[in-house]
C-alpha cells in the first residue's frame, strides 16, 4: 500500500516535529511547513492527500489557507488545529471548507481519527445530497428548543447569547448543548458543526 502524503504546516518547531513524528511511525510519508505561504511555494511538489495546520501563525491563516486552497479548487482535505478553539471559530472553519478543527492540546487518537476520516471522506465523496440526508436523519431526534440551541451555535453564537435569545439561562443552553452532543452521538463540538452544516441548518 502507497504511504499517504500528509503536509504538515504550523510556525511551532516543535509541533512540527512531534506531528511529523507521530505521523511518520503511523505510516505517513510527512512534509513540514513553517507557514502556508512556504506551502503554497511548493504546491507543485507532488500529490497531497491530507493537510493539517495550525489557525493562528504569522502571515497567511490556516483559515485563509482554507479559503485559498477552495478558490483555486484544490482538492485537498484540510484539518485545521488551534490552541485558542471556540465555536464560532469551528464554524468559520468548516464552512470555509475544512474537514475537522481540533483543539490543542489533542489526543494522538483524535488527530489520527481526524486524518482517517479525512482520507476515507476522499476515496468515497458521497454525493452532495446523500451526505445531506444522512446528517439530516442524524438530527432528525431533536426538540425544536435543542434545533434553536444549534442554529444559535452555527451562526457562531456564545452560550450567553443563545440564553439571551431564547429567554433561558446560560447553564439551560449547556445543558442542551450536552443533549445535542449525545443526540447526534458526536464526540466534538467540531464534528456537530459539521454536522449540522452538512444538514443545511
Amino acid at each position: 500500500m502507497i504511504a499517504r502524503r500528509i503536509l504538515v504546516i504550523d510556525d511551532d518547531a516543535a509541533i512540527r516535529d512531534s506531528l511529523a513524528f507521530l505521523l511518520d511511525v503511523n505510516g505517513f510519508y510527512v512534509a513540514t511547513y513553517q507557514t502556508a505561504t512556504a506551502f503554497l511555494n511548493d504546491i507543485a511538489s507532488g500529490p497531497v492527500d491530507c493537510i493539517v495546520s495550525d489557525v493562528r501563525m504569522p502571515g497567511m491563516s490556516g483559515l485563509e489557507l482554507v479559503r485559498k486552497l477552495k478558490a483555486d479548487r484544490v482538492e485537498c482535505p484540510v484539518v485545521l488545529i488551534t490552541g485558542h478553539g471556540d465555536v464560532s471559530l469551528a464554524v468559520e472553519a468548516m464552512k470555509a471548507g475544512a474537514v475537522d478543527f481540533i483543539e490543542k492540546p489533542f489526543e494522538e487518537e483524535v488527530l489520527l481519527r481526524a486524518i482517517d476520516s479525512a482520507l476515507e471522506s476522499r476515496l468515497i465523496r458521497p454525493a452532495d445530497e446523500a451526505a445531506k440526508l444522512r446528517a439530516q436523519a442524524r438530527l432528525a431526534g431533536l426538540s425544536s428548543r435543542e434545533r434553536d440551541v444549534l442554529q444559535g451555535l452555527v451562526a457562531g453564537k456564545i452560550n450567553k447569547v443563545i440564553a439571551h435569545d431564547l429567554g433561558i439561562s446560560p447553564r439551560t443552553v449547556e445543558v442542551y448543548r450536552a443533549n445535542l452532543m449525545a443526540k447526534a452521538n458526536v464526540r466534538s463540538m467540531s464534528e456537530l458543526m459539521r454536522i449540522a452544516i452538512t444538514a443545511g441548518l
